[in-house]
């Protein structure tokens, strides 16, 4: 049976937003909207109830006792946000096996300039924030936001060398796994050795399961999110780094190999092609069907694990969780008290942090390792390119205010905090979109 591809009404409102989803700038230009959103609903009428709303608490009860009572805030950081760092960590084992970070002559300039934007980042921080309170939040202008700094360059079009895409892509994702080390090191307290001795021995079931060859989503998804994750957030270890563990534990191999499943789809379509169609009905017949399942198996036979898992979450990621943590943890208050803003160095730290240490370090460590012919130049780069990253990479946003939940309990540190990440991320967005626009020659 052969019929054109019949358009309903439904299609003209999903596919234009489908074609909005498919674009790489998309995510940034969402997150940008919700963190509006965030500060118009923090700095209006609606601030007590937006509050009021996020301090909301729920759980479960059993026995007439409470058990993971959090409020709704608590539960976006830690719940919705290892969903997010559950999709890092399977970007991260993807690029590690076959990505860019897979072959180490291409790989060595990203990881030293992501190596360079954290710790330069933190030894800023640190000159300003020595001691005390305060200097917990070393961590925070460490992190760089892939969405938002790969939004910009995406902007820019066609003319930006796709070098420099892939580039800035490996070195967030390194960025994200030192932040994500940081997190587990130095922003977990309290730890319970029997809940957490659990969780790992349940992540090592999953592993096992992986060297068996168990593909099974429900197999993982059961005992990632109701072991691992789980016995993580009862140990005091920060639940997203059970996330990141368990994608790991992700297969990342294919049952079938490319020219098998080839063959086999062959055969099945030329079986589907030979069945006589049903003429008076727009179903399929029963013969055409057990086709088209042999079909779906085939290509499921075909397709890692890993990379099903990724492409399905990760537009419910970039337009749903981060959306919804950026609303949750961007609403600040602007009509601080400029002399309460600057009673300590947080905010100077944290904006220095990012829109400094980053570009020392991205810049300096690479100019560096490429001067002492350590590592080779990508093909397509120059030098003001580079800086153009190294600004793009100060834009610290969705990681560097979830360090601040972590490193500070204090509101006013908190405030003081994401007021520097603010400040950094959009002057240092538009400098490196600026620097970038000029150098590809992009008129207006």
């Amino acid at each position: 049976m052969q019929q054109d591809h019949i358009k309903k009404p439904i299609d003209k409102l999903v596919q234009p937003m489908q074609r909005f989803i498919q674009q790489e700038k998309s995510g940034g230009l969402l997150l940008g909207i919700s963190v509006i959103i965030a500060l118009i609903l923090a700095n209006t009428p609606l601030s007590h109830a937006y509050h009021e709303f996020l301090g909301q608490s729920f759980g479960f009860r059993w026995n007439d006792k409470t058990y993971f009572e959090y409020d709704i805030h608590h539960w976006i950081n830690d719940g919705l946000m290892s969903v997010f760092f559950f999709v890092v960590g399977l970007e991260l084992k993807r690029e590690i096996i076959g990505g860019e970070l897979s072959n180490p002559r291409k790989a060595l300039l990203p990881i030293v300039a992501a190596v360079g934007g954290m710790v330069m980042p933190a030894l800023i921080y640190l000159i300003f924030n020595p001691g005390g309170e305060p200097h917990k939040g070393w961590g925070i202008p460490m992190a760089t936001d892939i969405a938002f700094a790969l939004g910009v360059l995406y902007l820019l079009g066609s003319r930006i060398p796709l070098a420099l895409k892939v580039f800035l892509t490996a070195l967030a994702i390194v960025d994200d796994l030192g932040a994500v080390l940081v997190i587990a090191f130095f922003y977990t307290s309290d730890i319970s050795i029997v809940y957490l001795t659990i969780g790992l021995v349940i992540l090592a079931v999953m592993y096992l399961g992986n060297r068996l060859g168990i593909r099974s989503i429900i197999f993982y998804a059961l005992l990632g999110i109701c072991g691992v994750w789980t016995m993580f957030l009862l140990s005091g270890v920060h639940a997203t780094i059970a996330a990141v563990l368990a994608a790991f534990t992700i297969p990342a191999d294919v049952k079938i190999k490319e020219n098998v499943f080839i063959s086999k789809i062959n055969v099945y379509l030329d079986r589907f092609r030979n069945i006589d169609p049903s003429e008076d009905t727009p179903t399929l017949t029963n013969e055409q069907l057990h086709e088209l399942e042999k079909m779906n198996e085939a290509t499921l036979e075909a397709t890692p694990p890993l990379q099903r898992l990724e492409h399905a979450m990760h537009p419910a990621v970039s337009f749903l969780i981060i959306p919804i943590f950026a609303i949750a943890n961007a609403g600040v208050l602007l009509n601080i008290d400029l002399e309460s803003l600057f009673d300590n160095n947080i905010a100077i730290g944290t904006a220095l942090g990012l829109i400094l240490g980053k570009v020392l370090g991205v810049v300096g460590f690479s100019y560096a390792f490429i001067k002492l012919k350590i590592a080779s130049v990508p093909e397509g780069m120059t030098f003001k390119n580079l800086l153009g990253l190294g600004f793009l990479a100060s834009i610290g946003f969705t990681m560097s205010l979830f360090i601040t939940s972590l490193a500070f309990t204090h509101e006013e540190y908190q405030t003081q905090a994401k007021i520097g990440i603010f400040a950094a991320s959009l002057i240092g967005g538009i400098i490196g979109y600026l620097i970038l626009k000029k150098e590809a020659k992009i008129p207006g």
